[in-house]
């Protein structure tokens, strides 16, 4: 039996990895972890510890001390803060003994700052690439992207912050902001045509299986219907993107489609928040992950369901 520990365990991605793992068929205990005791988390783990802050200076010291006590075998970061900061702790947390889900440590950053991202997509003049700007005057940006364009916060994630620029007077509501938390973007397609893709990657350009969803985005950012979707144009784009950025396991692509031609959104180097609707429909890359990061198995295509999924609240209780 293998020990993995999931950090940030009370959040959609690490539970969903969690539930993932449930339902993998591999004998595992799983360890999850999160800030809040009073959480979704404890249902779907075996074991729970609560962490500090990751920004916590004792942080990295606290996980050592985690992998130590319960014998971890692997672990999986499931939120973004701890993608960074493991990336800028490997050899410490190697020394626990513990291997690490990690992607290309050259792709992290990378995608950390989306615009360092567009900044590198222009370097390799990616076809797939939405024109950006950290010009803050108005005229200029209009004559630009038009209008309406979008403001989107530089190191935001799951669509948090975008703002619709429609008007001079939205515009300078967030005008000091351009450049330092804000880049200007024109608006690409429409919340009908935006889909997210997860791909296997193997480190050297190329990836091993991959999965695509149709999806509409939830208030906080997060998939909240999803359907199953098979484009040509999508894996075309994985096979240009991959032997560029050489994304290593998991790794989360986002896409909208605008006046016919695929639009890339952003590259997520971790697992994301539809972890679970992917298993459900036959691609359990939490599985993947711990059969390659663990046991270096050779990763393989899955056959895909066809099928849509919509998310909905549920009730956990925790009786006394």
């Amino acid at each position: 039996m293998n020990n993995i520990l999931v950090s940030g365990a009370s959040g959609i991605i690490g539970y969903g990895i969690m539930r993932s793992l449930k339902k993998s068929g591999l004998e595992l205990r799983l360890l999850g972890t999160s800030i809040y005791n009073d959480s979704a988390a404890q249902r779907f783990c075996d074991v729970f510890e609560q962490a500090p802050l990751t920004t916590d200076p004792g942080y990295i010291d606290w996980l050592n001390l985690m992998i130590r006590k319960h014998h971890i075998d692997l672990i999986i970061p499931g939120i973004e803060d701890d993608v960074y900061k493991w990336a800028n702790h490997l050899s410490e947390i190697e020394q626990s003994g513990a291997k690490i889900m990690m992607n290309n440590t050259e792709l992290i950053p990378v995608c950390k700052d989306k615009w360092e991202f567009y900044k590198a997509s222009r370097k390799y003049d990616i076809q797939y690439t939405i024109e950006s700007s950290l010009n803050s005057e108005f005229n200029f940006l209009v004559d630009e992207f038009g209008l309406p364009f979008i403001l989107k916060v530089r190191t935001g994630s799951a669509s948090i912050g975008i703002v619709k620029v429609d008007s001079h007077k939205i515009f300078l509501q967030h005008q000091r902001k351009i450049g330092p938390i804000l880049m200007a973007q024109p608006l690409v397609g429409d919340t009908e045509h935006e889909y997210t893709t997860s791909a296997f990657g193997d480190g050297r350009g190329n990836f091993s299986s991959f999965i695509t969803l149709k999806r509409k985005l939830s208030k906080d950012g997060f998939t909240e219907k999803a359907e199953v979707v098979f484009l040509d144009e999508i894996k075309d784009a994985l096979l240009a993107l991959c032997k560029i950025f050489k994304p290593i396991g998991p790794t989360n692509f986002q896409f909208r489609m605008h006046n016919g031609e695929l639009k890339l959104l952003e590259i997520n180097p971790r697992i994301s928040s539809s972890t679970s609707i992917r298993t459900a429909f036959g691609y359990n890359e939490c599985k993947m992950a711990v059969e390659y990061f663990l046991e270096g198995k050779a990763i393989i295509q899955p056959d895909i369901k066809r099928g849509k999924a919509v998310r909905y609240v549920e009730d956990l209780i925790f009786y006394e």
